[in-house]
């Protein structure tokens, strides 16, 4: 009798385990899976302005950030992870090398918010079971923050108030100058 109960408890026992495993085995692929997911972003983005573009194409930091936010677009969480430190690095060498003729409180918040970003994205991929959400959700933050920078650059060339002002006064000036001049060559055209 206790032979049986013996074999029917180890049977019982083996068979939890196994299910056990396949359990995990089975978290374990959603996982692989959801990290293997494409990335969906916004790609609505901004181009530079030719004022701003002339001073960005010098700036080196700014390209390199440039193509590595251009990556994650077509991207997976697997890579972003494994890129993570180098955002983070990149990003935080853009916000130190910024040019003076950029130099603008709202482009440095701007950087400040990239760099931040940048390093909740490598926090996050460092876990040691990381959430997939956080860091797709950064991820997607990182493009859109990257996109505000350049929003925030072209501002720093756009005309004010004063100047439109200016070139409305200069070109009514000019056109007045027209219709005299073509009012004097039609009085001309009429005495002769």
């Amino acid at each position: 009798m206790k032979f049986p109960l013996f074999v029917i408890i180890f049977l019982c026992l083996i068979s939890c385990k196994s299910e056990a495993e396949d359990s995990q085995n089975s978290n374990e692929t959603n996982d692989s899976i959801s990290y293997d997911k494409k990335i969906d972003i916004d790609t609505r983005g901004f181009d530079l302005e030719p004022e701003a573009k002339k001073y960005a194409s010098n700036w080196l930091e700014f390209i390199t950030a440039q193509n590595e936010v251009k990556k994650l677009e077509n991207t997976t969480t697997r890579k972003v992870m494994n890129n993570a430190i180098a955002i983070s690095q990149i990003m935080n060498s853009l916000s130190i090398s910024l040019p003076d003729s950029l130099r603008a409180v709202p482009v440095e918040a701007r950087l400040n918010v990239l760099k931040t970003k940048a390093h909740l994205l490598e926090q996050y991929s460092k876990k040691q079971q990381p959430d997939v959400k956080d860091i797709d959700r950064t991820a997607k933050e990182i493009y859109l923050e990257f996109n505000n920078l350049k929003l925030q650059m072209n501002e720093l060339f756009l005309k004010t108030l004063e100047d439109f002002e200016k070139e409305l006064d200069e070109f009514e000036r000019m056109e007045r100058e027209m219709d005299s001049t073509a009012t004097e060559d039609t009085v001309e055209n009429i005495v002769s």
